[in-house]
């Protein structure tokens, strides 16, 4: 009787076998170690405040923890770190789970939510756990986090290309589908004729008849137009988003070649055109980042988004700032480039590279040596972690894609040191066999 209940034990109500991951994950893995160098309490103490206790119970605090650290490392969409957390036994360690799991977690979707219910000091939180944990295994030191290399790079947003033909039909599609929603009947929707035009301004364009695609733009702009004073005059009492959406159109249809704060995208009308001098990229369109790293060990202690597409000097505050917050260590130095000439942060070391580097003391050309190692990092950054292209909505996603890419970045480099440790010590105990193997041919 006794082992008929061990073995029904072993498999729980679909059938499957019930394996616990310590039977499954070396504890040598990286990973392993990392689960537990990491304050998972914390989290549990920052974020319980955000949820009810009444309702539904809420998904478990280190599942999603661990798998926003695990999209940001690895590039992942929210739907693949899911799918790939099933297969992988080491990401169910790191998230808590005794037994091996069969089935998603959650649903994607479930990760957006949390994502706007924590908010910005949620992606903080984990931001800052990085670097606590950093700290605890000893691969950053207090003293490192005084001195700090700090700069601003362009975070693209997922968008296309911009131009007026596509912003103009584009705009009349979401304005038609805004007056169905609030049961405004419109006299003519262009929806055939505007997709006409549309084809017709790309074929133009393509081959050089710049005046025929001209006008073709100039049709769209008109059915916009027409589209637009339809609404306005049948809407009696418009709702909020179709509020909203009548504004966005009137500043499309407004806006001029040299106009400042242009529309460049429906669906995210914030984006700005920010030139960083890029012989590559001339323009790019998204919002500007900020980050500060150490100047030694190459750890990002701060990362910012910025909207509006501020002056690199008028950043430089609230990227310190943030920084000491993180680490709760006052900055001494920070170094920059000429980009924040005229800066207004008071009471700190800042050094600016100048382009004439003869001239200086030989500390001071050591740490504008040094500056340079922040150009790597926002490399990494674009391309290895999602900061490239930013597929979270809004300015709050501008900000939390930010800080979570940091994450990605600082979360990777403790388990790079696990992962060069583990190699060494295979290759000594390789070392080692080779020895008695060559002692014993001796013998």
């Amino acid at each position: 009787m006794q082992n008929e209940t061990e073995e029904n034990a072993a498999y729980n109500t679909n059938g499957w076998v019930r394996v616990e991951l310590t039977h499954l994950v070396s504890p040598k893995h990286p990973l392993a170690k990392l689960a537990h160098q990491i304050d998972w309490k914390s989290f549990e103490e920052k974020f319980g405040a955000s949820f009810a206790e009444a309702g539904r119970p809420a998904v478990a605090t280190r599942l999603m923890v661990s798998l926003h650290y695990l999209k940001y490392t690895f590039d992942l969409s929210d739907e693949d770190v899911v799918a790939r957390w099933v297969e992988n036994p080491y990401w169910q360690y790191l998230s808590g789970r005794q037994y091996f799991e069969y089935q998603f977690p959650i649903d994607p979707s479930s990760m957006t939510r949390w994502r706007n219910r924590v908010g910005d000091d949620g992606a903080e939180e984990l931001l800052k756990q990085t670097i606590q944990t950093a700290m605890k295994c000893g691969y950053l030191k207090k003293q490192d986090c005084a001195r700090v290399n700090v700069d601003t790079t362009v975070q693209t947003k997922a968008i296309r290309f911009p131009t007026d033909a596509r912003l103009y039909d584009r705009m009349r599609e979401v304005l038609v589908r805004a007056a169905d929603k609030n049961g405004i009947e419109l006299r003519q929707n262009y929806e055939r004729v505007g997709k006409v035009a549309l084809r017709r301004q790309q074929g133009y364009g393509h081959g050089k008849k710049f005046k025929r695609a001209n006008k073709e733009t100039k049709r769209l702009k008109t059915f916009l137009g027409r589209v637009v004073r339809d609404i306005e005059r049948k809407a009696v009492q418009p709702d909020e988003q179709l509020t909203g959406v009548l504004s966005t159109a009137r500043r499309i249809l407004t806006q001029e070649r040299d106009s400042k704060n242009k529309i460049y995208s429906v669906h995210e009308p914030q984006v700005e055109c920010i030139a960083k001098g890029k012989a590559n990229k001339r323009y790019e369109f998204g919002n500007k980042a900020g980050l500060v790293t150490s100047a030694k060990r190459n750890w990002i202690l701060g990362a910012l988004g910025f909207n509006g597409n501020p002056y690199d000097g008028h950043t430089l505050g609230s990227s310190l700032t943030q920084a000491e917050k993180l680490t709760t260590i006052t900055i001494d130095q920070a170094t920059c480039d000429l980009g924040y000439r005229g800066h207004n942060v008071t009471g700190k070391n800042i050094l600016i590279v100048p382009r004439d580097k003869r001239k200086g003391t030989a500390p001071m050309k050591l740490w504008w040596r040094r500056r340079n190692a922040i150009e790597p990092i926002i490399g990494h950054e674009k391309s290895d972690h999602r900061l490239e292209r930013n597929r979270l909505a809004g300015e709050f996603g501008d900000r939390v894609n930010v800080l979570l890419s940091a994450c990605g970045f600082n979360f990777k480099k403790p388990w790079r040191a696990f992962c060069a440790l583990l190699q060494e010590r295979i290759l000594c105990l390789n070392s080692v066999g080779n020895g008695f193997g060559q002692l014993a041919i001796s013998l």
